[in-house]
């Protein structure tokens, strides 16, 4: 391991014991990642706890998904090197299953959730006013990773600047030019998540 792939594997480790602390990723669910070059990505390995991650935890893969000196990857690991080969820019990305976007995706059956007139709109990259539409897709949950993958792709194809996705019934994907980006848009997506759960509730 050289020395940038271990600073980044201990800055993830530290995310991940945050995450967890915030029951955003139970038992060992989640995954995540940062690019360590334009050809190659530091990434989860399989099955581990998050709450309990150390530099052992974490292997490099190219931008198609495969482990450049062995281990096994997240079975996830395609719908992150997508946004490295996709996105020059991206850093670092964090999928989380935090509660709100669980339960409200499951809730709703939209294809997009539209958030509107909220400042913290303006954690994201780019966005620079609450007077602005935030529009988070949401895709149907599969086993297929594959699939996701390509699907998530063809939406990119259309909308360059989408900001973060949601898995329905499963989670969320963000992603930055850093990790502390990627971290403050993970936080205020799961804001916002919640204010829309709320709402849900408030109508009942």
């Amino acid at each position: 391991m050289n020395s940038d792939f271990l600073a980044k594997a201990r800055a993830l480790a530290a995310t991940g014991r945050e995450l967890h602390a915030r029951g955003w990723v139970p038992a060992t669910s989640g995954n995540f990642s940062m690019r360590l070059s334009d050809s190659s990505v530091l990434v989860t390995a399989s099955g581990r706890h998050k709450g309990r991650l150390n530099e052992q935890d974490f292997l490099a893969v190219d931008l198609n998904g495969e482990p450049t000196d062995g281990g096994k990857p997240s079975a996830e690991t395609l719908l992150h090197t997508q946004l490295y080969a996709r996105f020059p820019d991206v850093n670092a990305a964090l999928h989380c299953h935090t509660p709100a976007s669980t339960v409200l995706t499951l809730h709703r059956p939209d294809s997009e959730i539209l958030f509107e007139g909220y400042e913290l709109q303006k954690a994201f990259a780019g966005v620079t006013t609450h007077e602005s539409v935030l529009r988070i897709p949401v895709f149907d949950n599969t086993q297929d990773i594959a699939a996701l993958a390509t699907e998530v792709d063809r939406y990119f194809d259309q909308h360059p600047d989408c900001p973060a996705y949601a898995i329905r019934g499963h989670g969320v994907y963000c992603w930055g030019d850093s990790l502390d980006a990627c971290c403050r848009e993970l936080e205020a997506l799961d804001f916002l998540f919640q204010c829309a759960l709320d709402r849900e509730r408030l109508r009942r």
